[in-house]
């Protein structure tokens, strides 16, 4: 099991690459104009130009999840300093089974769904995140 100290250095390298532009600019989309209500417009999403975004934030939530569950990462320090996991796995989460069935991939974000659901009232923070996130789709519409 890593040290304090070794959870800390990782998280903050993990930290970095968050602040990586194109990463950042993936991750406002994400969070912003990413809100699919059917596996179909997931993989809709994977078929168009935003492709690469889609990729880089979910690959980059299992990649961090993987350095939970290979114990180079801390879990409880991991889970204090790193809550958008659960806003981006609640909104893939409704269409996550189904993904991995049309798309053949069983394994597809086992990580990140594995760590996701070890975080504190995982199913009640899933759900009032994507209530929270539906809202402010519709709010950003309205505006628009």
């Amino acid at each position: 099991m890593p040290t304090p100290t070794e959870s800390a250095d990782l998280i903050l390298k993990l930290y970095d690459m968050r602040r990586e532009p194109v990463l950042r600019e993936a991750r406002a989309w994400f969070a912003a104009e990413f809100n699919p209500t059917t596996a179909d417009e997931v993989a809709q999403v994977v078929a168009s130009e935003k492709s690469a975004w889609f990729r880089m934030v979910i690959g980059y939530w299992d990649m961090a999840a993987s350095f939970v569950v290979f114990e180079a990462i801390d879990q409880k320090i991991f889970n204090a300093s790193s809550g958008e996991l659960l806003g981006v796995f609640a909104k893939i989460e409704p269409f996550l089974a189904e993904l991995r069935e049309q798309w053949n991939v069983p394994d597809f974000l086992r990580h990140f769904e594995e760590v996701a659901r070890q975080f504190p009232n995982a199913e009640a923070r899933f759900r009032q995140r994507r209530e929270q996130l539906q809202e402010a789709a519709a709010a950003s519409q309205d505006r628009g």
